[in-house]
Parts: C-alpha cells; sequence; structure tokens
C-alpha cells in the first residue's frame, strides 16, 4: 500500500475514526492490526516473517533482564544473530552467491527470492531495543502488545525513519490526543510529501531514469551532470517525501518521529551532509556500530579504521551489490579525509563542493553496473558537451522543494504554504504509480 494512493488515505482516514473513537485500551488493537493490515495488503506471506522476528526480540530483552552473565550475552546475541540472519538470506543470497561462483569459476545457483518490504528497517529498529535494553538505557517492554506494535507501527514501517523505542513509547505510555495545532501540521507534513514525491520526485525520476537506463546513448559531460543531478533530486525528494508523510501521519496520531532530513544539500562538508541526511539511520550506525566498533578511541587510524568499516557497511545495507560498498566507501574516505583536515562544516563556497562530491557518490548508487558507474564518472569528468536533460521550470520547483524548511513554517501561515502545495501538485503531479519509493527496495 503505497502512501502516494488514494488506497492509503481511505485506509488512514478509517484508521483515524476508529483510534479516536475507541477507548485507551482499544487504541492498540486498532493500530496494531491496522499495521499488519498495512504490511500484509503488499505480501501476506512475509506476515509470519515480521511475527517470528518481533517474538524473538520480545523474549530476548526479557531474558536480559532476567539472567545474569553468559546468560545475557547468549539472548542478545540470539537476537541479533537472528535478525542479521533473516537480513543476509533474503537480501545478500544472490550477492553471496555470484562473488562464490565467480571465485571457484562455477555457473551461478539462481535463487529466486522476493525481498520482505521494510526488512532493513525493523530489523535495525528491533536491534536497537534489544541492544539498549542491554546497556541499560531502555526499560524492558514486558507486555507483548506493546512491543509488537512498537515493530509494526505502520507509518514507519516500511521505510524510516528509525524509531528508536524510547521516542516511541514516551509517547505511547504518555499520549496525549494532540490539539488543533499539531494536527494542522501533521496534515501539512503530509501535503508536503506528497508534492515531494509526486512533483518533484517522480518528475526528476524520468529524467534520471532516462538516462541511467543507457548512459552510453546520452554522450557528453553536460547530460552526465544532468542525470545524476536529475537521481539527486529524485532520491531526496523521494526519501524526504516519504518520511515527511510518515511523520505526519503519526503526529496526527498524537506520535511524534524524530527528524530524517534537514536540507542535506545544503551542508557545507560531507560530515554535516551526513548530520542532515538520513539522520535516524546516521545515528544509528553511530551508536551501534561505528562506537561498538570503538569509535575515536584507541588513537587516530583506529578512528579512521571504524570510519570507513561503518561507511563500508551502511552502503552494504543499502543494497547487496559492490557498487553500494563502492559508495560506502567513498563515504568514509571523505569523512577520514576531513576528519583529518579538522573540517567539520564549511563556508558558502564549501556547499557547492560538497553537493558536487555527494553526486560523485550517487553515481556508485545508482548506475545498474559498476561499468556503467565507470562510465558515468568518465562522462562527467570529460571535456565533452552534450545536452543538459533538466527544463529550467523543474529547477526552480526543484528549488523551492529544497528550500522550503517545514519546520519553520508557523501555523498562520500554513494555509497558505499548503494552498501553494495544493497547487504545484495539481499542476505538476506525476499520477503513473508504477514509480515506486526508492527506499522500498532496502
Amino acid at each position: 500500500m503505497l502512501f502516494h494512493t488514494w488506497e492509503f488515505f481511505f485506509f488512514f482516514a478509517i484508521v483515524l475514526v476508529l483510534f479516536y473513537a475507541g477507548s485507551a485500551g482499544a487504541r492498540r488493537w486498532v493500530l496494531l492490526l491496522a499495521s499488519y493490515y498495512f504490511y500484509g495488503a503488499w505480501n501476506p506471506r512475509f506476515l509470519p516473517l515480521l511475527w517470528s522476528l518481533t517474538v524473538v526480540d520480545y523474549f530476548a530483552a526479557l531474558w536480559i533482564v532476567r539472567y545474569q552473565g553468559r546468560r545475557r550475552k547468549w539472548a542478545l546475541w540470539m537476537s541479533i544473530a537472528a535478525n542479521l540472519g533473516f537480513l543476509g538470506f533474503f537480501k545478500y543470497s544472490n550477492f553471496i552467491a555470484a562473488n562464490v561462483s565467480w571465485l571457484l569459476g562455477v555457473p551461478q545457483p539462481a535463487f529466486d527470492i522476493v525481498l520482505p518490504l521494510g526488512i532493513s528497517f525493523h530489523t535495525f529498529q528491533s536491534i536497537s531495543y534489544v541492544v539498549d535494553v542491554y546497556r541499560g538505557e531502555q526499560e524492558v517492554v514486558r507486555d507483548p502488545v506493546d512491543y509488537a506494535l512498537f515493530i509494526a507501527f505502520f507509518p514507519q514501517l516500511v521505510a524510516g525513519p528509525i524509531v528508536r523505542a524510547r521516542e516511541f513509547f514516551v509517547d505511547y505510555y504518555h499520549w496525549k490526543r494532540p490539539d488543533a495545532g499539531q494536527v494542522q501540521r501533521g496534515v501539512f507534513e503530509m501535503l508536503s510529501g506528497l508534492t515531494k514525491k509526486m512533483a518533484l520526485a517522480d518528475q526528476f525520476a524520468v529524467l534520471a531514469d532516462g538516462y541511467f537506463a543507457n548512459p552510453s546513448a546520452h554522450a557528453g559531460a553536460l547530460a552526465a551532470w544532468g542525470g545524476v543531478c536529475s537521481f539527486a533530486m529524485q532520491i531526496y525528494f523521494d526519501f524526504s517525501g516519504y518520511t515527511d508523510i510518515a511523520i505526519g501521519a503519526a503526529r496526527v496520531m498524537g506520535f511524534h518521529f524524530p527528524d530524517n532530513f534537514r536540507r542535506p544539500y545544503f551542508a557545507g562538508s560531507i560530515t554535516e551532509f551526513w548530520r542532515r541526511w538520513h539522520m535516524s539511520l546516521s545515528r544509528w550506525l553511530r551508536d551501534y556500530l561505528y562506537i561498538t566498533l570503538g569509535g575515536n578511541r584507541g588513537g587516530v587510524w583506529r578512528t579512521y579504521r571504524n570510519l570507513m568499516l561503518t561507511m563500508l557497511l551502511g552502503g552494504l545495507w543499502h543494497g547487496a551489490s559492490w557498487n553500494f560498498v563502492i559508495w560506502g566507501g567513498y563515504h568514509g574516505l571523505l569523512l577520514s579525509v576531513e576528519r583529518a583536515l579538522g573540517i567539520t562544516a564549511g563556508r558558502w563556497w564549501r556547499v557547492p563542493v560538497t553537493f558536487v562530491l555527494v553526486c560523485v557518490g550517487w553515481v556508485f548508487f545508482r548506475a545498474r553496473t559498476l561499468g556503467d558507474a565507470w562510465f558515468v564518472l568518465g562522462e562527467m569528468m570529460g571535456a565533452s558537451g552534450g545536452e543538459w536533460a533538466v527544463p529550467l521550470w523543474l529547477a526552480a520547483l526543484a528549488g523551492f522543494g529544497l528550500l522550503l524548511p517545514l519546520r519553520a513554517v508557523r501555523e498562520r501561515w500554513m494555509v497558505a504554504y499548503g494552498l501553494v502545495l495544493l497547487l504545484i501538485l495539481e499542476l505538476f503531479g506525476v499520477t503513473d504509480l508504477t514509480v515506486p519509493f526508492v527506499y522500498f527496495q532496502f
């Protein structure tokens, strides 16, 4: 069930009516059953997978607080192994098989494995809960229904933001009916997300898909930069649009999700970019991977090693191909260089430099093959001409979308901004629902 369809909004309206009409005890059941319906509407065969991981992590956390010594560690590693085992099987089986076959020089076995929707997101969410309980940073959740709802809550289930247990349960256990201002802001955020997705991301998707489908047919540096910049705009407006809708939908129901984007293309360094881009993932990688590896303790070279490992694994989390590994390693290298030079944020002239560096990385993220990626990079660095594919009206519209500060829009301006967004959506919205959200594949 896609966020930008009438089906979702009909479903959401029914959930809202049942949620607010029911008693306090009934609300959690409304949300839980609605969340399972939302997930099962895509493929009900994967509901048992979600239930299985929920059960494993629920009992693992209980055992962690019940036992001491080795039993606590066994419970922790059992949970992590179950989550990463499922993720590895569904997401990386073909990647591993392809590389083993290449090393051995034998034909690659064909595994017809369908990737469960949103498995990377709810896996990380589950791991963060169990690890926080183990560290003593999170109270164990003893009610299985409460824990199941935390994992399955439909606004963020498929593509984030990655919500920590303490962020969810502070609203859940101390729930307050949102006032009119909060509801208005939630609706505004949902409308903003729809506009970003349908009027911006999907417009740029046509250009990016047209270029990357056959880069050699679009020779020249201008064509290459046009295709890459189009993808840069597509992935930002697509993913930030999804999280705007998720945050807005949750806000209408009285839940407050963390911000996930904060105008990342205005960052003055790669370090600052990762503080603004997919912020919930950046925090997750820092708290559960980088710090676990040792962080900046143990000397300069270990710090660089930990940065590289964190970003390499972060790249692999995005997708099972060497393109994603290279993309992660590229960002890890840039972060290490900036750390060595003492760069954390930059002056205004560093903003376009940072954007160019980010776009170079997007080539590996988007290209279908590694060969295509090197070809595109060669075209970008070449001196030949080519045709710039981005029309002026779309570039201007993207500028408006990039500058729109959702957090700074005050209540008295929301109606005016909302009318502008509705007009943009009506004039430029793409109604072709075959363009999926980019991060659904992760």
